[in-house]
């Protein structure tokens, strides 16, 4: 799968976990993909980074008795690039979103801001400054692909078309299997929209995700056992790649990518 570019307008930029164990989120995605974090800045509540070989790879937040209720806990969370965070709040709005944090100056480091979509799901935007987002992306030990699960596929694809700007590819439009991209000016995929309603016979709750990059899924999830993980979907052959869903030791889930054995 083409490797995400943080340059591109409205594709994910950034994601970062909030985490009730910030401990245990260092040490765990420590052990699993590698990474170091720093100490975290005390101006910005204690908001720390995961380092990928020195380098900038996701954010880190420890939840704080008190914050809003918006601020959920134990989930990870993908920021989408705006050159307007204002105005893609506004726009956000005209086209049934919500506002959960308005557009917030993070120093000189750039503008973010968090809102509901048109389907309930929870994704934020980061108007970059100094921070330009992922050092790197694709690679093992590093995020691989955002997605978005659904059961209001078509609302989805026009809140991203109009909101942010998406440039949309529908690779899949059927009962069966509904799926479409972002694509960029050269039609390679940034991120992703499903429709879960195709996949359960459950009411679907919106939201994004985040796969990581790994040698080996099968070894990443005997590794995230070992560490006090779940193992929530088996990893399995696709034509992505190998793909797993687990969560980490305080319930936060995520995605695994690797290599195919087949």
């Amino acid at each position: 799968m083409p490797t995400p570019d943080a340059t591109v307008s409205g594709g994910p930029v950034w994601a970062d976990v909030m985490t009730t164990d910030a401990d245990s989120a260092r040490a765990f995605y420590g052990e699993l993909l590698g990474w170091s974090a720093d100490a975290g800045n005390p101006e910005f509540g204690g908001y720390f980074n995961f380092l990928r070989d020195g380098a900038m790879i996701a954010g880190g937040m420890a939840y704080q008795p008190g914050m809003p209720a918006e601020a959920v806990p134990n989930v990870w969370s993908v920021y989408l690039r705006t050159e307007d965070a204002a105005k893609t709040v506004a726009a956000a709005v005209d086209h049934g979103g919500r506002v959960i944090v308005g557009p917030m100056p993070v120093g000189d480091l750039g503008v973010m801001a968090v809102v509901a979509d048109s389907t309930g799901a929870v994704i934020g935007m980061w108007q970059p400054g100094l921070h330009t987002g992922f050092a790197t992306v694709g690679e093992p030990g590093a995020p691989a692909w955002f997605e978005l699960w659904t059961g209001n596929f078509a609302a989805a694809l026009d809140f991203y078309r109009e909101v942010f700007g998406w440039r949309i590819h529908v690779m899949s439009d059927t009962p069966e299997f509904r799926y479409a991209t972002l694509v960029n000016a050269t039609g390679e995929p940034q991120a992703g929209i499903m429709d879960a309603s195709t996949m359960t016979q459950d009411e679907v709750t919106a939201a994004w995700s985040v796969y990581f990059a790994v040698t080996d899924a099968d070894a990443a999830l005997e590794k995230i056992a070992q560490l006090g993980g779940k193992v929530l979907r088996p990893a399995e052959d696709t034509p992505y790649g190998r793909l797993a869903e687990a969560t980490d030791a305080t319930g936060v889930a995520f995605k695994l990518m690797g290599p195919n054995k087949g």
